[in-house]
């Protein structure tokens, strides 16, 4: 899977490891990494970066807006390069690198549930925000939730959730119990 130095056109990419691990590198933020499961990346728009290898059986889950976007090759950048600038903006958003071992877990905005933030809104100066939650003591949330955003996307990781809405019957999603929410 090693690739070549790139970076893409687009407003908006993160890539969660769920399984597995990957060795990337990225433009002006040190030497490579390993990201493993669990973990998350913000690429921001036009950061260059490259796979270097990964494991057999590797899983992503890369959500990117818009999702059809060009990718562009830069055979000139060698990464690692020598400047190394972790606050530099790419398209007014910083990258991130969300370790799952060392994440703090705290309350999350429903009773019942805790959450790890990933960094993203932050970084992105609130045009997105990303966590994972996970059920803390109860089975169900202290209360009725809603969004407010463009977009919502949940995956679960782990366990087993019922969404109840408004007018619809309940339904089951999944058979694991931690979820990775992000709202654009």
């Amino acid at each position: 899977m090693p690739d070549y130095v790139h970076f893409h056109s687009i407003r908006f990419q993160m890539i969660f490891c769920r399984r597995g691990w990957v060795r990337v590198v990225y433009e002006d933020q040190g030497p490579p990494f390993v990201l493993e499961a669990g973990d998350c990346v913000l690429q921001p728009p036009r950061i260059r970066h490259r796979v270097l290898e990964c494991s057999p059986g590797l899983e992503v889950i890369e959500l990117s807006s818009p999702a059809s976007h060009d990718t562009f090759a830069d055979h000139s950048l060698v990464l690692p390069g020598p400047a190394v600038d972790c606050s530099r903006e790419f398209g007014g958003q910083r990258f991130v690198w969300h370790r799952a071992a060392a994440a703090a877990w705290g309350p999350w905005r429903l009773g019942g549930f805790e959450a790890r933030d990933l960094g993203i809104a932050a970084a992105t100066g609130g045009l997105a925000g990303a966590v994972v939650a996970r059920a803390r003591g109860g089975t169900r949330p202290d209360r009725p939730c809603s969004h407010d955003a463009e977009l919502v996307f949940t995956f679960i990781l782990g366990g087993g959730v019922t969404l109840e809405c408004e007018g619809r019957d309940p339904e089951s999603l999944g058979v694991e119990y931690a979820v990775l929410g992000l709202q654009v």
